[in-house]
Order: C-alpha cells, then structure tokens, then sequence
C-alpha cells in the first residue's frame, strides 16, 4: 500500500479572543474550520483562497509550528498531531518550508554555506568537509554556484535568495514541503524560473510540495491537485484541469472569472459575488458562503455541506451539487463581461 506523504483529517485551529480586565475569552476565531486532505508523494496540491481563508495557518499546523485544536495530521503514517517537541524532532526533517520573503527567512548574519549547511550538522551530524561537499552539490543543484558559499543574502537578488531558502529546504532530504507564497515577492520572469526550478527538483527528487497561493496563474502552471479555502473550510478539491475547465462551486468559479486574461476583448461570462468575506470570529451558519451566494436557498443558511464526490476525484461541499447536478450555473446570475465597444 502506498502511505500519502501527508494526511489531514477534520483539521481545526481556533484563537481564542480575550477581553476586559480580566481577560475572559468572549470568542473565538475559527480560522481553520475541519478540513481533510492527504498529499502523495511526487505531488503538488495547492491551496487556493483570498485572503484570510487559513490557507497560511494550515501551513503552520502541517509544520507543527502551532498546535491544532483538534483532528490529526499524519506524516508518512505517523500520527504527529500531539508529539511533544523532542519526540516530534526526528520528523522535522521530513518536512521543511519555503516562505514568502526569502530575505526575511534567512539569517542575515551566516554566509549561504552555513544557512544550507546548518540543518545538515544539526540532524545528521556528518564530518565538516562531507557536509562542504553536500552543501556545493545542493546549492548547484539550484542553479547558485560554489562560491555562493561565502556570501551573505544581502548580496543575493531576490531570486537568487530564494533558490537559497529552497537549498536549505533540501539540505535534509524531505519528503514533504510546504511553500507559503513562495514567488509572490519576485518579479514575473524570476517567477517563472523559480517554480520550473520547483517542478524540475519535484521530478528528480520525488518530493511532495503543498504549495499555498492565491496567484491562479502559478497555481495553474505547478500544480497536480487544487484545494479552494473559504472561510476556514475547504469548498472544492480535485485536479488541476477539472477545477479550471469546469468548476463545480460557486466561489472556485467567481474566482477562475475575477483572473486577469491577456485579451481585453475577450468575452467572458462572470459570475458576480457581492459583500465582503464574513468575519471568522462569527461565520455564517450552514454553509460559509451562503451570504454571498447568487444560489443560496434556506437550505444553505441552516445546513453545512458535507465535501462530496461529485465526479470522480472531484469533491464539492455545495448543496447544488448534491443531487449528482453538474451542468452550468443558471445564466441569470452570470453578466457578460465584454468590450462596451463591441456591445
């Protein structure tokens, strides 16, 4: 049987909100909400949202860098949802991170040889000039050459800094890592190197990424799988070519519409959200999105969705959907976006 790198099952983070002086809890922010997925080894699923969806704190509960409020998350079939830190030691090194800002994730004050070399020394230990050879290999392996070693990231370009933060992520032979925005902060063409650099290292190392995003257009070029999060809660999970072709809920779908396209004369139909994402302190009942939904019913404001099946390997947390419905969304809540000149 073939263990996924990854499982998460039921996954839930809520802050606790205090008040007053004697700082009683009066609420609590639901910013991951019970959500279930699993990562294969070689794969790279995305988690896609706007803003403030718990796409970045799920990276942080994978890496145990705050603990859950309940469900489990398992890597490589070991439960390590509870671990205590020196139990849960041996298994860092099986996932590592690559951020968002390469240069505010490396020590300023340690040449490139030491930042790479420093996971090497503090889990496997090996002899200084074994380690030297490792750290050359990994750093070409990213396109820096041999006498980047002695330089400190100020001397680095953004780009170069962040094949840097993805030596380091090597440096320990990880199975799983987890990419939080990991060329957001770069410029368009340096992107593009970055993730082909990703995806040839994912080929050659078989190494699963979750790579967190809220860019369609990176998402579309590196990813296998594609998680949409609102509100704590995943709507829609399924491959890559399904979700951009055809998505079966009403937020995967106003977000593949609200995407830039490179023709401005091009006609799309756009299916219009309205309002602002509710509070996660107090969400909605039912379904999360029922408050901005075009095709709420009474159904959806005192019920919640279960992730379903719908298709094979697509899953769906929409009442819609439910009854086996895959056709388009009714045209009356779609507008036409078109060129007033061709009007």
């Amino acid at each position: 049987m073939n263990i996924p790198v990854l499982e998460v099952t039921n996954l839930q983070k809520h802050y606790a909100v205090y008040r007053g002086l004697l700082r009683r809890e009066v609420a609590r922010v639901k910013a991951v909400d019970g959500i279930s997925f699993c990562v294969a080894r070689g794969e790279t699923l995305c988690v896609v949202g706007e803003s403030g969806c718990g796409k970045s704190t799920v990276g942080k509960l994978i890496l145990r860098l705050t603990p859950p409020t309940a469900g489990s998350i398992r890597l490589n079939g070991l439960d390590v949802t509870s671990l205590p830190e020196d139990e849960l030691r041996p298994h860092r090194q099986r996932v590592q991170m690559v951020f968002q800002d390469p240069y505010a994730s490396l020590n300023p004050k340690l040449r490139a040889g030491k930042i790479v070399g420093e996971p090497i020394e503090n889990f496997q230990g090996i002899a200084a000039e074994e380690r030297e050879a490792r750290v050359t290999a990994i750093l070409r392996k990213v396109g820096l050459r041999a006498d980047a070693m002695k330089r400190f990231p100020f001397e680095f370009s953004g780009g170069q800094r962040q094949r840097l933060a993805i030596a380091r992520a090597l440096a320990v032979n990880p199975k799983l890592i987890v990419a939080d925005e990991p060329v957001s902060a770069l410029d368009v063409s340096v992107q593009a190197q970055v993730l082909n650099l990703l995806m040839d290292l994912q080929e050659e190392l078989n190494v699963a990424y979750l790579f967190i995003s809220h860019d369609l257009g990176v998402v579309e070029h590196i990813g296998h799988r594609i998680a949409v999060m609102y509100l704590g809660r995943i709507v829609e999970i399924a491959p890559k070519e399904p979700v951009f072709e055809e998505p079966l809920h009403p937020y995967t779908q106003a977000l593949m519409n609200a995407a830039p396209v490179a023709n401005p004369r091009q006609k799309r139909e756009r299916l219009l959200i309205e309002g602002d994402v509710p509070s996660p302190m107090n969400p909605p009942s039912g379904c999360h999105f029922h408050t901005r939904c075009p095709f709420a019913s009474p159904r959806c404001r005192s019920e919640e969705p279960k992730l379903r099946e719908v298709v094979p390997g697509h899953f769906v947390a929409c009442h819609l959907r439910e009854d086996g419905y895959r056709g388009a969304l009714p045209r009356s809540s779609l507008s036409s976006n078109r060129n007033p000149k061709e009007s």
